[in-house]
């Protein structure tokens, strides 16, 4: 199955690791380090607006991190 995550993306629901609320994570150090790392190589799939959640993914040894403007909750909700 597919989830959608807005700006017309779908990713697999098989490949996702995490589901990551960006209030309550980007208050810690490492999480801006990761996020800043990512940015930096390329690994992440920007939205259109001001993001509230990011996703952390993997397929075929590639790791991304989808950034969207939908809550997590609403992912969460999607995903079931």
């Amino acid at each position: 199955m597919y989830l959608s995550i807005g700006n017309d993306m779908a990713v697999r629901d098989t490949s996702i690791i995490g589901i990551f609320d960006m209030d309550n994570t980007s208050t810690s150090h490492r999480t801006r380090d990761f996020l800043k790392k990512a940015e930096e190589n390329g690994q992440v799939i920007s939205c259109d607006g001001l993001p509230k959640a990011f996703l952390l993914t993997t397929e075929y040894g590639f790791h991304r991190v989808h950034l969207t403007e939908l809550s997590s909750s609403t992912l969460e909700k999607r995903l079931r």
